[in-house]
């Protein structure tokens, strides 16, 4: 959201607690970051001006993610005036394999971080019996793999893939 530009003064001040609980409200260099919360979900605002005393507007650029951003800046305008929201939009929406595979990568990032090995993930997060295999066994092991492949995909995860979820990849 930004300034509405001189001549659009619709009169209303825009108030992130009006939509319901505040999750994180943070000024940084480039504007103020506010997550709200409510039944229907989590809605993400970015302001670029901190100032939410001056009428705002919702900027949409035209990139790949046009109609998501669209989709989202519905929901936001819904809210805003009391009404339901539905559901996020299907680009959004995780599925219950999705969100068991990003629950399991964020595991093994946690145990990574506090200096776990590939073994240790996989006796915690796969497979303790195959992850207690003699040296030679555990060399070639679909455990051992499977923990490598996690602990590469959660920090890719960490380090900007997430990014590709909240543009609806």
């Amino acid at each position: 959201m930004a300034p509405a530009p001189p001549g659009f003064d619709t009169g209303a001040i825009f108030d992130p607690a009006a939509l319901g609980t505040i999750v994180v409200d943070r000024v940084e260099a480039d504007g103020r970051h506010v997550v709200v919360g409510d039944a229907s979900g989590q809605l993400q605002i970015w302001l670029q001006s901190a100032d939410t005393e001056q009428p705002s507007a919702v900027v949409l650029p035209f990139d790949s993610a046009f109609e998501l951003r669209l989709d989202v800046a519905s929901r936001l305008y819904r809210r805003l005036r009391g009404r339901r929201t539905g559901l996020l939009p299907r680009a959004l929406q995780l599925t219950l394999m999705q969100r068991s595979r990003l629950t399991l990568l964020l595991h093994a990032f946690d145990f990574h971080e506090a200096g776990a090995g590939p073994r240790d993930i996989a006796s915690a997060l796969i497979d303790a019996k195959e992850a207690a295999l003699p040296a030679i066994e555990w060399k070639s092991s679909a455990a051992r793999r499977k923990a490598n492949r996690l602990i590469h995909d959660a920090i890719a995860l960490v380090n900007g893939g997430y990014l590709k979820l909240l543009r609806g990849g």
